[in-house]
């Protein structure tokens, strides 16, 4: 069993409900009807009925729970509840039912804040920036965490390195250029994520071009920083660095070059020092090794809500949305 028909199954045995807002789109009917079909989540989708079911001929959705915000009984409650947690920007109840009569992803991560759903999923017709925007504002960051990241779950065919050919790259998708803090915080989110998804004890390389002092420059200092910080913060986690690529995953390269490393050689999660690196470096594994990429994963938020890329098929929908179920037990 592959590693996204065993995220399958774990979903199947939890039933989580999701959220999916963007009903508008062909591609999110597309994907709640495949996942209702497979078992795999509950659904529920944002949005007019009448049009709802006037688009989606040919799918089965009567097991979808549909959400007219015009008529939603629990809109008045709702509005109270989003006007509390943001009196301190002004809102007010009047704001609030404005708000989420009228935008979908606000409602939808209501909806996840009150716990009438477990995970939300957008980003097909909207831009990252208008799914988290509402994310923040109501989830916030978990506790303990002060930045929202992103992630792949990289997995590698024929390869013995890692947890068996599969890895965690992060941050790919977010974080431009991360201070030792934030890397530090990326670090402890994707040790707590690979371990949700993967089941396996993460062991966290920092990488650098660097390994363990053989290069000197400030970007060096900035990986030697944030691994103090990460084993300040976070002692139990499996972490080292500043590590190379090869120190990192290459069992005898990683002996040669940090000896007295219990991560050298055996890293299945990859913390890349900025947003440049980490995103050509899951490309490139993705196309040369033909890698199986999934993500962009978004980390860090209380409870689980994950960004598409625009350009994604129902298939990624109903991937991402599994997904989003398995961070949400």
């Amino acid at each position: 069993m592959n590693f996204l028909e065993s995220i399958k199954e774990r979903a199947r045995a939890k039933l989580k409900t999701i959220v999916l807002p963007e009903t508008e789109d062909i591609r999110t009917l597309k994907a709640a009807d495949a996942l209702l079909k497979e078992g795999i989540t509950k659904v529920i989708l944002i949005g007019n009925s009448k049009n709802i079911k006037d688009n989606s001929s040919g799918l089965d959705l009567s097991k979808a729970e549909i959400i007219d915000p015009a008529g939603y009984s629990e809109i008045a409650q709702l509005s109270e509840k989003l006007a509390e947690l943001r009196k301190n920007k002004g809102m007010t109840r009047e704001d609030a039912k404005t708000l989420l009569t009228k935008d979908a992803l606000y409602l939808g991560c209501m909806l996840v804040k009150e716990g009438l759903a477990d995970g939300m999923v957008a980003g097909a017709v909207n831009s990252t920036a208008n799914v988290l925007r509402p994310s923040l504002q109501i989830l916030k960051t978990a506790p303990g965490i002060k930045l929202v990241s992103s992630f792949f779950i990289m997995v590698v065919p024929d390869c013995d390195m890692g947890e068996n050919g599969i890895f965690l790259f992060s941050d790919c998708g977010l974080v431009q250029n991360p201070s030792a803090e934030e890397l530090a915080a990326i670090a402890q989110s994707s040790a707590d994520s690979f371990k949700k998804l993967v089941n396996k004890e993460p062991k966290v390389a920092m990488l650098s071009h660097s390994s363990v002092g053989s290069a000197k420059h400030p970007d060096v200092d900035k990986v030697v920083e944030a691994v103090r910080i990460a084993k300040q913060n976070a002692p139990d986690i499996m972490l080292d660095g500043e590590l190379q690529l090869d120190a990192a995953i290459v069992p005898a390269i990683g002996k040669q070059k940090a000896p007295d490393s219990k991560v050298a050689g055996s890293a299945n999660v990859l913390i890349f020092p900025d947003l440049d690196s980490g995103n050509i470096g899951y490309k490139l594994v993705e196309r040369l090794a033909k890698a199986e990429a999934y993500g962009p994963i978004t980390q860090g938020i209380s409870k689980p809500v994950n960004d598409l890329s625009r350009g994604c098929t129902a298939e990624d929908i109903v991937g991402v949305s599994a997904i989003t179920a398995a961070l949400a037990e």
